[in-house]
């Protein structure tokens, strides 16, 4: 059982628990966890461990992570915030669609590079789908959520036409293959991940083209399909994204 505490070291009243030095305090348990699962790994790696390194007490600890699959999610909420922030010049100096997504993969990268190696570390555990360290567990929503918001913003502030009904779809399909991405980075050793960088911009290359062809009528079914078929198939998307015949059903009424 971990220590019981009411709250952080510092007390439970707001004067003596300024938020930034609260902030500072979960900041610093953060960053003591990814550098012990990246020297030890995750497995090996307890609450008492990063406790005693971040120079905190266990309960301390706890208040502010229920346990490690809680710091995993940290670290995705803070890639993803990060990434949010990283995009905002690209997004706002490009309208051309595969630069906008080139760009956003890339920061994605940028951002990701410290820590490679902590992510190698603890994959094996990420990719159980039943997992709540998988990007497709419902632990792990809010960072899925802003990710896909990128992808929508890729796609409002382009000068490609989007069709109304593949602005819902087309997002999460592009957070797809950014996983797809996500996937090849992990086992990259490449100098500088290159080869990671090289299918970014050709992976932006190959979604722009497909989402002009897109503004075809004829072509909007197959975007559907694909679609529904990582809905059906993928493991971890039933949970993740909406049922088609759910999503048609609500459409049509």
């Amino acid at each position: 059982m971990p220590e019981q505490n009411d709250g952080p070291d510092e007390g439970p009243s707001p004067e003596a628990a300024p938020a930034t030095k609260s902030e500072q305090t979960r900041a610093l348990i953060l960053e003591t966890a990814m550098r012990l699962f990246q020297e030890r790994g995750y497995d090996k790696t307890t609450m008492r461990a990063i406790a005693k390194e971040a120079g905190v007490s266990v309960g301390n600890a706890y208040y502010y992570f229920a346990g490690k699959e809680h710091l995993i999610q940290g670290f995705y909420d803070r890639i993803a915030a990060e990434h949010q922030a990283a995009v905002r010049e690209v997004l706002d100096r490009e309208t051309d669609l595969e630069a906008r997504l080139g760009g956003v993969l890339k920061a994605w990268l940028d951002i990701a590079t410290p820590y490679h190696e902590f992510a190698v570390q603890f994959f094996k555990n990420a990719a159980d789908p039943d997992s709540p360290l998988s990007p497709f567990s419902p632990e792990s929503e809010h960072a899925r959520v802003e990710a896909i918001s990128v992808h929508r913003e890729v796609l409002a502030g382009a000068k490609t036409k989007v069709p109304d009904e593949l602005r819902d779809v087309l997002p999460e399909l592009m957070w797809l293959s950014q996983m797809g991405l996500v996937l090849y980075w992990v086992f990259d050793r490449t100098e500088g991940r290159e080869r990671s960088y090289r299918l970014a911009q050709r992976g932006a290359r190959l979604t722009a083209r497909g989402v002009s062809l897109a503004r075809f009528r004829v072509l909007r079914p197959l975007v559907h399909e694909v679609h529904e078929l990582f809905t059906d198939f993928l493991p971890g998307m039933t949970n993740v994204l909406p049922d088609p015949a759910s999503r048609a059903a609500a459409t049509s009424n």
